[in-house]
């Protein structure tokens, strides 16, 4: 601990969980860059994983660290419990002769199993970048990463890792990411519905110049120590926690896309965590409710009007936003007053000393969390779900972009490739 810097230190003693997970024996070596990858029952994926790496197009691979945390709750099915241990046993071989270092901890065994209560993907990923801190170059600018085992990434991810963090001002960021589409054309179906509608919702915010307009998917973050540590770590929600784990980092810190290179996520159906891509995969598989549906283009050109009055540079009473909440929309007003805007408003600005303070104050109130409330609650007042592929359209002409020609309200699997593809350039 005394080669950490004085904020690692401090932030280790004080949120980590490691006395109970860490290194079975802390690596004598330092390295650049570490990336955490949790794993749950992921056998077959792991191997898949390593193949992707294996043919990555990168020099120093020295300067890498593969830190895999092989987990499972207390009292898991044994079944998964036996492959946990059977992962565990194939990484611990590959460990000896892979083209990258890699390290592994144990989550899973009968004594170091997760807690039923706190136990999920978030711990892991915690326990990992919590390890990680003790055995990075802090003599050069250091990377965290986060990735999951049932990825693959494409041949420059590491290098594109490397040129994100060889500028000192970087401090956290997202890949750009395709959930590979599977022979399976039901599934297809399900994953290109979800892909569509997450980025729909980013190009949203785009078009609403949020500062929350990032994807916050779990295996395409990186960021540095600094900003690590100065959000308390990564937190324990079982579902989420990329979401609220990037929320907390934009609102201190620039969040940048890293072009070129691409995580390519799974799209298998999953009732593993409550929500995210193998939950809605399986709800679109169970025909449980319409999911070619969208946010209102409606909704987000309220959210542009608002920020274009709230984030700028001026300041204004309460009053003031409220009357203009109101001519923006009068659902606007409600939602504002209801989250008790008012009161908090004049808070932030008896308690703040300078422009910069209360424009950072501005960001921290009308957060990632926030926004997707305002844009709820006009769904649920106003402006209602819109077709999928008619609200893509929708919003393709308000950010200039070509509509794609459909008279289908679920187009054929050929045409919804042409709106998916023509979302992933622009979100």
């Amino acid at each position: 601990m005394a080669e950490l810097p004085f904020a690692v230190e401090k932030y280790l003693r004080k949120h980590s969980p490691l006395k109970q997970w860490n290194f079975s024996e802390l690596p004598k070596e330092k390295f650049k860059f570490v990336i955490v990858i949790p794993a749950l029952d992921e056998l077959e994926n792991v191997s898949l994983l390593l193949n992707s790496i294996s043919k990555a197009n990168v020099t120093k691979r020295e300067e890498f660290l593969l830190l895999f945390v092989v987990n499972n709750v207390e009292g898991a099915d044994y079944k998964i419990i036996e492959r946990n241990k059977q992962t565990f046993e194939f990484l611990s071989k590959e460990k000896k002769n892979f083209i990258f270092p890699i390290e592994i901890i144990d989550a899973f065994s009968s004594k170091r199993a997760l807690p039923k209560k706190t136990g999920g993907v978030g711990l892991a990923r915690k326990i990992g970048l919590d390890a990680a801190s003790q055995v990075l170059d802090y003599s050069k600018h250091p990377g965290l990463v986060c990735l999951d085992a049932d990825c693959t990434v494409s041949e420059n991810y590491f290098e594109a890792i490397r040129e994100a963090f060889s500028d000192v001002n970087f401090h956290a960021g997202y890949f750009r990411f395709e959930h590979r589409l599977p022979e399976n054309e039901e599934i297809s179906h399900a994953i290109i519905c979800y892909e569509i509608f997450l980025r729909h919702y980013v190009l949203g915010l785009k078009l609403a110049r949020s500062p929350y307009a990032f994807h916050t998917i779990g295996s395409t973050m990186l960021f540095d120590v600094e900003a690590y540590v100065n959000v308390g770590g990564m937190n324990k929600r079982k579902a989420g926690e990329d979401f609220y784990f990037l929320e907390k980092v934009a609102k201190n810190f620039e969040v940048k896309e890293i072009g070129g290179a691409k995580v390519f996520p799974s799209a298998r159906p999953s009732l593993r965590v409550p929500f995210g891509t193998g939950q809605r995969v399986h709800r679109f598989l169970s025909r449980s409710q319409d999911e070619y549906l969208v946010y209102s283009p409606e909704s987000f050109l309220v959210l542009k009007k608002w920020n274009d009055v709230f984030l700028n540079g001026e300041r204004k009473s309460a009053d003031e936003y409220l009357k203009h909440s109101r001519k923006i929309n009068p659902a606007l007003e409600k939602f504002l007053i209801e989250n008790d805007f008012p009161n908090k408003w004049e808070g932030i600005l008896k308690h703040s000393t300078s422009e910069e303070q209360i424009l950072k104050q501005k960001k921290f109130w009308f957060d990632g969390f926030r926004t997707l409330k305002l844009i709820h609650y006009l769904r649920d007042t106003v402006f209602p779900n819109v077709n999928m592929f008619e609200g893509v359209n929708g919003l393709l002409n308000l950010v200039g972009g070509d509509k794609i020609t459909t008279t289908e309200k679920i187009p054929p699997l050929k045409t919804q490739l042409k709106f998916l593809r023509k979302l992933r350039e622009l979100a």
